[in-house]
């Protein structure tokens, strides 16, 4: 694809994301996010820390939300984090938090499948209705959640191989850092392709082609690493901490959140034009049909 092709492409989907009320869309993602990062973190934790270690898994997520936020919104999840995973309590009590705990955790989930799916102009009807419909929702949330997981531990070892190639290296080839870098970059990258590709693909209630979601998740994985260092230089520079005061923690961690939900939804829309134009969607193709087509077995 030539690189007017793909300029006519972002062009079509600001104007999609526009028109689709995106940044009002995203106010509500990053609200309902930041309610339920304490339990998705508890969650992703425990299960990782079952592997490499709770401590080690828990200071890589601290490191990486330093790096994101700043030291004071990271030190304010990490309490989330703990009062959420407070385990002094009685067997009733316990049962009863652990289902609080994936409900407040497949709630930003939730919210996503509902943009996605306006996104996607999915009429109301054909949208989950009913308990069995959100029960499998939230499972399929839940699922997502387990393959976050799992790349999360796919970062890690390859983290592990990395400096541990680096540290044999340095003696044998100085300077390798740069190539050490850029191939965390290139891994922080590809991991990140692929989460955002799952949940192009499995969360919209329409059929969604694995070729459609590629272009798109490519994209906003470039646009998320950018904003990775763009907002952490923004807070660094910035005295939006100060100017809030003792909510400034948690007005810096909502500013970072609704970035981010930014960057999905323009991909989204992204690989909503790419279907339409270029994939599976594209007049001729066996797929062409308007917008909201209900799911069907992939």
């Amino acid at each position: 694809m030539s690189p007017k092709h793909l300029f006519h492409l972002f062009v079509k989907a600001v104007q999609a994301w526009s028109d689709d009320y995106a940044p009002s869309m995203g106010a509500a993602i990053a609200y309902y996010t930041v309610f339920s990062i304490a339990p998705l973190l508890v969650i992703v934790i425990a299960v990782a820390g079952a592997v490499y270690g709770r401590d080690a898994v828990q200071g890589v997520i601290v490191a990486q939300l330093t790096g994101l936020i700043g030291p004071q919104a990271a030190v304010l999840v990490q309490d989330l984090v703990v009062a959420a995973s407070d385990t002094r309590k009685g067997l009733v009590a316990g049962l009863v938090g652990v289902l609080v705990l994936v409900i407040g955790a497949t709630t930003a989930f939730g919210e996503l499948q509902a943009a996605l799916d306006r996104i996607w102009h999915v009429p109301p009807a054909q949208r989950p209705q009913g308990a069995w419909a959100i029960l499998r929702s939230r499972l399929m949330s839940l699922g997502l959640i387990l393959g976050l997981v799992f790349l999360l531990m796919v970062s890690l070892t390859v983290s592990a191989a990395v400096a541990a190639f680096g540290a044999l290296t340095a003696r044998i080839l100085p300077g390798t850092e740069l190539m050490l870098q850029l191939l965390n970059l290139a891994v922080s990258l590809g991991i990140s392709t692929l989460l955002f590709a799952m949940i192009y693909k499995l969360m919209p209630s329409t059929r969604i082609d694995w070729r459609d979601v590629w272009v798109g998740a490519i994209t906003t994985a470039i646009l998320f690493e950018a904003g990775k260092f763009l907002i952490g230089l923004y807070i660094g520079k910035s005295s939006m901490t100060q100017a809030f005061a003792a909510a400034g923690s948690l007005v810096v961690l909502l500013a970072w959140v609704y970035y981010a939900a930014q960057v999905f939804l323009l991909g989204a829309e992204f690989t909503k034009v790419y279907s339409y134009d270029h994939g599976s969607r594209a007049r001729g193709s066996s797929l062409d049909h308007e917008p909201g087509e209900a799911r069907q077995v992939r």
